[in-house]
């Protein structure tokens, strides 16, 4: 699997110090070395730096990008016993001995610092006799065309790319010029590097510039003096013959699973490049979390399949720093069934808190599972995810420590895809039935731009097609009418309907309907009562659905923008329009201001439920300019004297509620506001009328009446909606 970062608290960035030279901790003379370090990144490109530095130095190895051991497995790879191998920038690092002493014994050496080729000599004389070592310059080398079948470096690379200016990047052309003019056709050019941004940019994209192929390997992780970690890479680079408009050379990234996983290919440099960013911040969100909790912050970072490239996983960090852990209470995983990422619980950082603190473990990861994947069973999840989670375990687990993975009542979860497509408003869409926790299927919009919301949701009366999940059991009572949980046959199999229009899935929606009860008329609000509606969001079209169906004298308009949503609540969501109900394809915005600057428009209801397609904002529901004083203005003008406007409101922004609040106030007289527990959203209900001083039992009296009157209708009422305690937490702004 490859790794990508979603989110990482505020140490995304590399830690770095004299400018942007990471420094690593030797196993050898620590002391030492930090006392020869440059002051500042630039002289690493000196050629009297490196001659202090191994005189000074003397005998000590100098191995900062790591030891034969480290890189053996990737050298053997790409290195042949009778190679003619070049070692540039040799210094005086062991990895050519140690080569040699394994059979690699045609090994030519060459460094800068005369002062390390005489000690290099003096020190092989005796015991390596056929290795060569030369004072020489890697971008100026003395060597015939095609002489070597390998060149290796390991960090010269980057001492000389300290920065990218003029005379920087001359030298850097320089040594890659000479590297490929000393290669044979078919020879490698290993280089290790940490990898910085822009030394990776350069080398990449000159190489498969002339044609050559370029494979990356992810060696491994080294401590930093700082206490962080750092990646080593093994670039690959394969000489060529560049042909005339051949494009660029092959681009593949080796995986952590050695010779038994396929690289993955990739069609452009900035691909690979991101590829090895995913690989650097994952070892820094390793680094991060092995020393400590995430003090709070939101991490988080999605694992890929390895061939799609596709999300497959998505694991969230949380932490419980105040739990005291035992040797049970260390660590766990918890999977979240299939469709259901999106609910608070599993979809937010304070429900997940709120997971963590039930699931009472000192790192809970929190796993979700992506759409357009295939998951055999929570057995083969396990097995899949049990040597990546253990990477991001705590400090302190103790050996041999069995971590259990939880779920709910064990099961992965349903989700079908029923139907994707695009909207030129939104862009992608999928409309899927997934397994609720209680038994029974649900039926989602969700836009890909945010997969994290569902846009819509209306309870089906039949299941998801029972070929479409392993998790699913037969069940022998095939009887027609039954609830999804009872029923074993696919929606589009089914005659009749399929969605129970009765049930109202959204809480919002169901505190917004509550809210008629502000239209105080004689002996109560009645289901019966001729009122007119105007909606702005169409969704699904469950919230416009229900007052049509159970408010008999209701006319209903819609406005919305996408006319793919109308399309889609039509074939999907069973929404119909009639001589009661239409829908206005229009930008919202426009269409009142149109219709209240001709005044000839009126209604007992505006209700909002329109969301913002700017994810940047603090507030998702509605876009801001629905909240503009003047164009709330144009609203109230909309409204019958004893009207009501009733807007959901979903901001996370304090600041930017309490100012939308305060605009309100300066349009209604009169706004109440009723939150949602366990959501964002909160529903206001603003009127011309100042007569109600407080929240009384006359209001809560009404809200009965109304319950009562719509249970009469003659259609199936949902037990679980209980209209009057929807009033019951009603506040005056």
């Amino acid at each position: 699997m490859s790794l990508e970062i979603v989110s990482q608290s505020n140490r995304s960035h590399w830690n770095v110090e004299l400018d942007g030279i990471a420094r690593p901790e030797t196993d050898k003379g620590a002391g030492l070395t930090m006392n020869l370090l440059p002051k500042c990144s630039k002289e690493f490109n000196s050629a009297e730096y490196w001659e202090t530095f191994f005189k000074k130095r003397g005998g000590n190895a100098f191995e900062w990008y790591g030891t034969y051991v480290d890189h053996c497995a990737v050298l053997h790879k790409y290195i042949k016993r009778n190679d003619k191998v070049l070692v540039v920038g040799c210094g005086n690092s062991e990895l050519s001995e140690q080569m040699y002493d394994v059979g690699y014994q045609s090994i030519t050496n060459i460094d800068i610092s005369p002062a390390v080729i005489s000690h290099m000599k003096e020190r092989n004389r005796a015991r390596r006799p056929a290795m060569a070592f030369a004072k020489m310059d890697v971008g100026q080398m003395e060597f015939a065309d095609s002489q070597f079948q390998v060149v290796l470096d390991k960090g010269t690379l980057d001492a000389i790319m300290t920065d990218e200016s003029e005379g920087t990047l001359r030298k850097v052309e320089e040594m890659f010029g000479e590297i490929g003019r000393v290669l044979r056709l078919g020879g490698r050019f290993l280089c290790i590097s940490l990898a910085q941004e822009h030394i990776a940019r350069k080398a990449v994209r000159y190489f498969s510039q002339q044609g050559w192929p370029v494979r990356v390997h992810a060696v491994g992780e080294r401590a930093e003096a700082g206490g962080g970690q750092f990646v080593m890479f093994t670039f690959v680079f394969t000489k060529f013959k560049k042909l005339p408009g051949g494009g660029q050379g092959i681009l593949e990234m080796c995986g952590e699973g050695g010779d038994q996983e396929k690289p993955l290919r990739l069609e452009s440099v900035e691909q690979l490049l991101e590829a090895v960013k995913e690989r650097q911040r994952y070892a820094l969100l390793r680094n991060h979390l092995t020393k400590g909790s995430s003090g709070g912050e939101s991490l988080s970072l999605t694992l890929c399949d390895r061939q799609s490239g596709k999300p497959r996983y998505s694991i969230y960090v949380v932490d419980q720093p105040s739990i005291k852990p035992a040797r049970a209470n260390n660590f766990a995983i918890f999977i979240v069934p299939q469709g259901r990422e999106a609910e608070w619980i599993f979809g937010t950082d304070e429900g997940r808190k709120q997971l963590g603190r039930s699931a009472d473990f000192k790192r809970l990861l929190v796993v979700s599972l992506h759409r357009d994947q295939h998951y055999q069973s929570m057995e083969a999840i396990q097995s899949e995810l049990s040597g990546k989670v253990m990477e991001l375990a705590p400090s302190g687990l103790p050996p041999g420590q069995q971590v259990p993975f939880l779920s709910v009542g064990g099961d992965i979860g349903v989700r079908k895809v029923q139907h994707r497509g695009v909207s030129d408003a939104s862009g992608e869409y999928v409309i899927e039935d997934v397994k609720g926790e209680d038994g029974n299927y649900y039926r989602h919009l969700v836009f890909l731009s945010n997969v994290n919301v569902v846009q819509s949701e209306s309870k089906l009366l039949h299941p998801a097609s029972k070929s479409d999940s392993t998790q699913k059991k037969k069940k022998k009572d095939k009887r027609k009418g039954r609830l999804c949980s009872e029923v074993e046959k696919t929606p589009s199999s089914m005659p009749g309907q399929v969605i129970d229009k009765s049930y109202l899935c959204c809480d919002h929606h169901r505190v917004m309907i509550a809210g008629l009860v502000f239209l105080r008329r004689k002996g109560g609000f009645h289901a019966d009562a001729g009122i007119s509606l105007l909606v702005v969001g169409l969704g699904g079209g469950s919230l416009p659905l229900f007052i049509h169906d159970y408010f008999s004298q209701s006319t209903v308009d819609t406005v919305e923008i996408d006319p793919e949503v109308v399309e889609v609540a039509t074939k999907w969501f069973e929404f119909t329009q009639d001589d009661r109900m239409r829908v206005i394809v229009a930008d919202g915005l426009h269409y009142i201001r149109t219709l209240a600057d001709s005044g000839s428009g009126s209604y007992d209801v505006v209700m909002f439920d329109v969301d913002s397609k700017d994810t940047t904002l603090g507030m998702s529901c509605p876009p801001p300019a629905f909240l503009e004083q003047a164009f709330l203005q144009k609203v109230r003008s909309l409204l019958a004297p004893q009207g009501l406007f009733v807007l959901n409101l979903v901001c996370r922004d304090r600041a930017l509620r309490e100012k939308a609040v305060e605009v309100i106030k300066l349009v209604f007289p009169l706004v109440c506001l009723q939150k949602i527990e366990g959501e964002v959203n909160e529903i206001l209900y603003c009127q011309l009328s100042t007569e109600l001083k407080a929240v009384s039992k006359d209001l809560l009296e009404a809200g009965q009446i109304l319950e009562d009157d719509l249970k009469k209708t003659g259609k199936h009422w949902d037990q679980t909606y209980r209209l009057a305690e929807m009033l019951e937490k009603v506040t005056i702004v």
